[in-house]
Order: C-alpha cells, then sequence, then structure tokens
C-alpha cells in the first residue's frame, strides 16, 4: 500500500527542505473554490494537504478558520462533501499526501466503521481528530489502519516527552503535528523563543517525522521551524488570503 506521507517526508529531506503541509477549510468560500486551491497549492509545492471538515464548535481554531468554517456550514458543507471532494483530488493528485482534520463529533456520528470506509475509499492518508485524546484513539483506529490509514497526533506545547513517544507508538505513515504556541490556530508574526529547542528534543525520541504548526505565515518562520523540524504546516495565512483573493495562486506563503 502507498505510503504517500511517509515519501513526502522523504523526498523534501532528499531536497533539503522541510515538507510544506497545507490547511485549507473545505468549502470555503465555496466548494468548488476550496478544491481548485487544494489544485493549487499541489502545482505550486505542498507536499501534503489537510482538508479541514467544518464543525459548528471548532474550539482549537482562530478567528479566521473558525468564520471559514462557519460560512461552509451555511452552505451546506458537511462531512460527506469533504470525502467527495478528496475522492477527486485523489484522482487527479495520485501521489499528494491527504490528512482529513476534524472533530470527532463528525466521525463518531458517522459511525466508525463507516466512516473508515467512506474515507478509504476517497484516498484518505490519515485522519486528525482535533479532540481525540490518547487514551480514546484505539476505538478510531482498529477501525482506520486495517484500511491503510494512519492517524496524526497533535503535540501540544507542554506535552512531556514521554507521552510523545506514546503519540507516536504504533503509528506508520504519519507525523508529529507539533504545536508551535498556546491556545488556537491563527498567523503570528512571532514564534515562541523556546519553540526550536523544543523541537530539537521531540525530534531526538520521535520514531515518526515531525511537522509544526499552528501561526506559520512567512518563509522566514518556516524556513526556521524546517532547520530544526521535518516539516511546517500553514493553514490561517492560507485560508486569509483564498478568503480575500477567491483563489491561491504564484506563491503560496507571504
Amino acid at each position: 500500500m502507498k505510503k504517500r506521507i511517509t515519501e513526502a517526508f522523504a523526498k523534501a529531506k532528499a531536497g533539503n527542505r522541510g515538507a510544506f503541509v497545507a490547511y485549507l477549510t473545505m468549502g470555503y468560500p465555496t466548494i468548488e473554490k476550496s478544491e481548485a486551491a487544494a489544485d493549487a497549492l499541489v502545482a505550486g509545492g505542498a507536499d501534503i494537504i489537510e482538508l479541514g471538515v467544518p464543525f459548528s464548535d471548532p474550539f482549537a481554531d482562530g478567528g479566521v478558520i473558525r468564520s471559514a468554517a462557519y460560512e461552509a456550514l451555511r452552505q451546506g458543507v458537511r462531512l460527506d462533501d469533504v470525502l467527495a471532494l478528496a475522492k477527486r483530488l485523489r484522482e487527479k493528485h495520485p501521489d499528494t499526501g491527504l490528512v482529513l482534520f476534524t472533530y470527532y463529533n463528525v466521525i463518531y456520528s458517522k459511525g466508525l466503521a463507516r466512516f473508515a470506509e467512506a474515507a478509504a475509499d476517497a484516498g484518505i492518508d490519515a485522519v486528525l481528530s482535533v479532540d481525540l485524546p490518547l487514551e480514546e484513539r484505539d476505538e478510531l483506529l482498529k477501525e482506520i489502519q486495517p484500511r491503510g490509514i494512519s492517524y496524526i497526533p497533535l503535540i501540544a506545547p507542554n506535552t512531556p516527552l514521554e507521552r510523545v513517544v506514546e503519540s507516536a507508538n504504533g503509528l506508520d505513515n504519519s507525523f508529529l503535528y507539533v504545536i508551535t504556541v498556546k491556545g488556537i490556530t491563527g498567523a503570528r508574526t512571532e514564534l515562541p523563543t523556546d519553540l526550536l529547542g523544543r523541537l530539537d528534543s521531540i525530534r531526538k525520541v520521535s520514531t515518526l517525522p515531525i511537522a509544526a504548526g499552528f501561526g506559520i505565515s512567512t518563509k522566514a518562520q518556516a524556513e526556521a521551524v524546517s532547520a530544526h523540524a521535518d516539516g511546517f504546516i500553514v493553514g490561517s495565512a492560507l485560508v486569509k488570503r483564498l478568503g480575500a483573493e477567491g483563489e491561491l495562486k504564484g506563491e503560496m506563503l507571504p
């Protein structure tokens, strides 16, 4: 079975760069424009696309992504619409990693087995559930892993290194999503002064690639993070630009 996420990080490393993981809220500003934006990101060099499923209570997200989710919901965009979009993206971009980014209620409401079957059919490589604790993820993993879908753990700024190791255990074709700042998503002008040391510490104990996200909005920040991690994640900056311009083209980062 193709391991697109593993291959994406290996390809980036071979090119002496960090893997570019791009987040979009699917359905914003419309389902068509979010699909076109994903196409543009792939063309612009994104290695992995995170497909954000709009949710009514996105408590981990800042104003930009929260507003985008509400607008997508207002238009009637739901999980099945995102999975249908993912299937179209998979047909067009057979080598690009696709991560479904969501909250657990969305998955649970569909039914774990039905969700896993639908995600596998859509060509999803991995799932990231913002609010699913380490201790409670096994019920999801036992449904998705046999279908070739992995899981992306979130690593908070205060997560002990022992828990980082536990979070990586049993996962393949995955990466650790290291949250750069305390609080919610959103572009920042500066990243925490202790972030790079934190990334170095996690790298020493991680069996998986690590990618840093929350707050990255410039090339300088991406390059600084990539010197200490295997990749970087950009979300709010892209969603904001897409909302303002209606499309993504040219340089993907400000």
